[in-house]
């Protein structure tokens, strides 16, 4: 894609590009220039202020907590990258066999996407990792995938309803080409704009959910998670507010980046603004 094309980006979008771009350099090389690692808990240092030897200061177990947030930026990249992988690819495959074969396919995927958009998305997680013991990150992939999918899906057949009608298409299935060959050579590559924006809010959507159900004890069981690291601030939210502060401006500003980003590439992507 030519450089004219992202030139008109706003600034906003850049602002959102910018703050993906340190996350997921954090993310990789985070835990090899955190100074303390975070399972290496001293109750002699608990509490410690912010200073030299701790950025951020300690918590209530002597974790040193800017460690803990550059540990915390792999384990939501990996559980948000994860989910939304495997989300896009189920919602994907779904709804292209639909959109294209339509009848009977279409309708029992459609169906089964109704029934699971009938379900609040947070609960439906909480119920299937409440039901484990120790939830660890797979099961909670597990559990935002269950429902994660549908999004791509309903995205992916309403594209599929309009390209299939397409003159290219229509002319690949009169000389003979088969529907999977039609699928992946003349139907997916148009698929990637739109479902490009669609992952991008993903991500940061899953990082949501993932924090929430780390701050009600249900998300994986390390003490560095940035919602398991939220809950444990918010006992000693009037003694300092670091403990609160720190993984809370994590959180938001990546969800922020990464929506400031979609609505970036929603709008470039937009039929109706394409030069």
């Amino acid at each position: 894609m030519s450089w004219h094309r992202w030139r008109g980006l706003s600034p906003s979008t850049w602002a959102g590009a910018a703050i993906v771009l340190v996350f997921l350099l954090v993310a990789f090389i985070g835990p090899w220039i955190a100074p303390h690692s975070p399972l290496d808990a001293d109750v002699d240092d608990r509490l410690l202020p912010s200073g030299p030897g701790h950025l951020l200061g300690t918590d209530e177990d002597g974790m040193d907590v800017w460690s803990a947030l550059l540990y915390g930026a792999r384990l939501a990249l990996f559980i948000s990258g994860s989910s939304v992988v495997l989300c896009a690819a189920i919602g994907v495959t779904i709804g292209v066999l639909a959109g294209y074969y339509r009848g009977a396919v279409e309708e029992i995927a459609m169906r089964v996407v109704d029934i699971l958009q009938a379900f609040p998305g947070l609960l439906l997680n909480l119920a299937i990792v409440a039901v484990v013991e120790r939830p660890g990150p797979g099961i909670l992939v597990f559990a935002l995938c269950l429902n994660g999918w549908v999004g791509y899906a309903r995205v992916a057949r309403a594209q599929v309803l309009s390209l299939r009608e397409r003159e290219y298409v229509v002319a690949a299935r009169a000389i003979g080409a088969s529907a999977p060959r039609v699928m992946f050579r003349h139907i997916l590559p148009n698929l990637v704009s739109p479902l490009l924006v669609q992952a991008t809010f993903g991500f940061g959507g899953m990082i949501l959910v993932e924090s929430s159900l780390s701050f009600l004890g249900l998300g994986p069981q390390v003490p560095y998670s940035w919602g398991a690291m939220l809950e444990k601030g918010t006992t000693w939210l009037w003694s300092t507010s670091t403990l609160v502060m720190a993984p809370g401006v994590a959180i938001a500003l990546v969800v922020v980046g990464f929506n400031l980003l979609g609505d970036g590439l929603r709008d470039r992507f937009d039929p109706k603004r394409r030069i």
